[in-house]
């Protein structure tokens, strides 16, 4: 087995270039730590619509590429950067990604042809591989849009020269999402009839672009050793936990890592005073700015709640909603959002600044800065999921002392250490149950905690901000992941 790996990773997403989702922060963060440790590492993804040639230097690499799908020839061009450090080749097909969306249209309607289009994605990324002479050790499929890579390296590369001996790793970032299409594609995406069966793609008449893959995968992980336990049963697996199930020790929690050097309030770029544990002045006076840029009385005293979130109700948002407006009356605190989603979630969150002037602000919409300004400046920083992979603002927040509110599942529940009232010990506040009122007693915990207990509030932040969840541990994870995907499919 070699010291050294050479990884494809295939995605629909990765910053700096396009993202939804912590999909996209592992994707364009992860081969950095990896190649800095001697593997090579190379990215494959869309060339969206919104991608822009100039500004992220890309360069034409190869045209045309010939993809050969199950009953058609497709074609395609790839461009390159060097960006982000490593290599990312861009599939360019107008047919399929040059269009204002990543998934769906202005509607959120998703568009039709998205079995197609991520099924050509994945085959135009090990067609990119054979036409470059890239041998991978490892093919590093995320999510349903490319976890056919999985199944396309056992049913057509069993013996390619130059992917057939690759191993492939799956990674779940959320299992809710998981491809399920007409049977009609079947034909185009080449998987072959013989594998639309019960045990392998079919799903109630439907393809099941997940399920297939996770069968098919030499490992599959996910970004959390909770939400992997949790994706075990039928409750949180949605439909997938016997699958999963059965890949026995083959399946397993990862952390997602954080990148300090870009959330970090030691270097931030983006926030007016840097600080340490160390040394705190610097967290002060960025919450005086946060308080001027949301329009809050500048109050030194007053404790903030921040919320950087979709505002959807996979998030709590709703449940975080039906509890706010007795938490602003019932608690001397301010409140910050910055967000957007559902649209009455979004005209709920963007009343209140009107209703409650003053102690409210809220930004409908992405706002990197914002982002970065709550995550320094706000005392305590909520997510009430109903479920969560991973999460990384919880992360994030620790990192800027910060303290947590969350509901312990998935990745909150593992990053995140319960306060002890008795001994000041943990480093955030958790609860269990998903309701409002969970949320308001919590919340109430924690400001209490704030106004009565500044010598605990003091230690809880100082052990926060020495936590390490950087992505030199998480990328340990990835390569005892990657061996053992190696071992899985040489010995089978």
């Amino acid at each position: 087995m070699p010291e050294s790996l050479k990884i494809v990773m295939i995605a629909s997403e990765a910053v700096p270039f396009a993202k939804t989702g912590g999909l996209a922060d592992v994707v364009g963060t992860l081969p950095k730590f990896l190649q800095a440790e001697g593997h090579e590492v190379i990215v494959v993804m869309p060339k969206y619509q919104s991608i822009d040639y100039v500004r992220w230097g890309l360069n034409p690499y190869l045209s045309p590429l010939g993809v050969w799908m199950g009953n058609a020839q497709e074609w395609a061009s790839v461009h390159m950067t060097l960006a982000t450090g490593f290599p990312v080749y861009f599939i360019e097909a107008h047919k399929y990604f040059d269009r204002p969306g990543l998934y769906h249209d202005a509607a959120m309607n998703d568009y039709q042809d998205n079995p197609r289009r991520f099924g050509f994605l994945t085959r135009a990324a090990l067609q990119l591989c054979q036409d470059i002479g890239f041998k991978p050790d490892i093919v590093h499929a995320h999510d349903w849009h490319t976890a056919l890579a999985a199944a396309y390296l056992k049913i057509w590369h069993w013996n390619d020269p130059a992917l057939g001996r690759a191993a492939s790793v799956l990674t779940i970032h959320n299992v809710g999402y998981q491809g399920v299409y007409p049977a009609s594609h079947v034909d185009y995406l080449g998987l072959q009839w013989g594998n639309f069966t019960p045990d392998k793609f079919e799903d109630h008449g439907a393809i099941n672009f997940l399920k297939g893959g996770t069968v098919y995968a030499d490992m599959v992980t996910t970004v959390s050793p909770t939400y992997a336990d949790e994706t075990r049963t039928p409750a949180l697996g949605t439909g997938l936990a016997p699958y999963l199930n059965n890949k026995g020790d083959s399946y397993v929690g990862i952390l997602n890592g954080v990148d300090y050097n870009e959330w970090n309030p030691a270097v931030d770029r983006l926030i007016p005073a840097h600080y340490s544990p160390d040394d705190l002045a610097g967290k002060a006076a960025d919450k005086a700015e946060l308080q001027r840029r949301m329009g809050l009385t500048v109050d030194p005293h007053v404790p903030i709640l921040g919320v950087v979130s979709r505002l959807v109700a996979q998030k709590g948002l709703d449940l975080l909603a039906a509890a706010l407006d007795a938490i602003l009356s019932n608690m001397a605190m301010q409140f910050v959002i910055v967000g957007s989603g559902d649209p009455e979630l979004e005209g709920y969150y963007a009343s209140l600044p009107r209703r409650y002037p003053g102690r409210v602000g809220s930004f409908i919409g992405y706002h990197n800065e914002l982002a970065h300004l709550i995550e320094a400046g706000a005392d305590f920083f909520i997510m009430p999921s109903i479920y969560e992979p991973c999460g990384l603002n919880q992360m994030y927040s620790l990192k800027y002392g910060t303290l947590p509110i969350v509901r312990a599942t998935g990745g909150l529940n593992d990053t995140v250490e319960q306060y002890d009232e008795a001994t000041g010990a943990g480093t955030g506040f958790k609860f269990w149950e998903p309701s409002p009122a969970a949320i308001y007693y919590t919340v109430g915990w924690a400001v209490s905690t704030y106004y009565d207990r500044p010598t605990h509030m003091a230690q809880l932040i100082q052990r926060a901000m020495t936590r390490d969840f950087s992505w030199e541990r998480s990328m340990d994870g990835y390569l005892a992941a990657y061996r053992r995907a190696i071992r899985n499919k040489r010995g089978g």
